[in-house]
């Protein structure tokens, strides 16, 4: 997991989209938001888990590994960034290999759309738009020590599996002590709403 992350706690997450409206307001991708919202059990319950660019370490960015343009780049601190606009071909092998299913596609621009980490705000020492505006730190930018410093005994996961495949990524998750399986099932995370586990 890269020094400085962000760490998602789902269990805290309420919906309220103040991440997504942030993100919108980023200077790389003014307008467009590169967060989601899912909902794991719509119509039963409002648990919302926000979704972000896991920042994949190993296997390095699946993402950009099947870019047949090189459009996406991994910077030395590990962050997978954005297509670069004048190399993307909008041919969403990104999307499709994407374990996450993070990136998007702008069928107008022909262009993938995803999380780099607000890398204009990171690279200077800035916390994410997302972590900044988040009312319950369901977004907690930072190192994993601050994280244990704020919220001790909190258990993180930077594993996850895919089958047999299991990706290491750079953002972890929060996970309930009690119920973690290292690596995490599935890339979701393993949450108890009103009594029962949601995957």
């Amino acid at each position: 997991m890269m020094g400085r992350t962000i760490f998602i706690d789902p269990g805290r997450c309420i919906g309220c989209q103040a991440c997504v409206s942030a993100c919108r307001e980023c200077d790389s991708h003014r307008g467009k938001s590169m967060i989601h919202l899912d909902y794991p059990d719509e119509g039963h319950t409002v648990a919302s888990l926000p979704t972000v660019c896991m920042h994949c370490e190993d296997p390095v960015a699946p993402c950009a590994e099947v870019c047949p343009a090189d459009a996406i780049l991994v910077t030395a601190d590990g962050v997978v960034q954005q297509a670069d606009t004048t190399r993307c071909i909008g041919c969403a092998n990104c999307v499709n290999a994407c374990p996450f299913g993070v990136p998007k596609i702008d069928l107008q621009a022909k262009l993938q759309m995803k999380c780099n980490l607000c890398y204009d705000r990171t690279a200077y020492g800035l916390a994410p738009m997302c972590a900044t505006v988040c009312p319950t730190g369901a977004l907690f930018y930072g190192t994993v020590e601050e994280l244990k410093a704020e919220r001790p005994g909190v258990q993180v996961a930077d594993s996850f599996t895919f089958g047999d495949v299991v990706v290491k990524t750079g953002v972890a998750m929060v996970v309930p002590a009690d119920k973690v399986q290292w690596p995490v099932p599935g890339g979701l995370p393993i949450v108890q709403i009103n009594g029962a586990d949601v995957t």
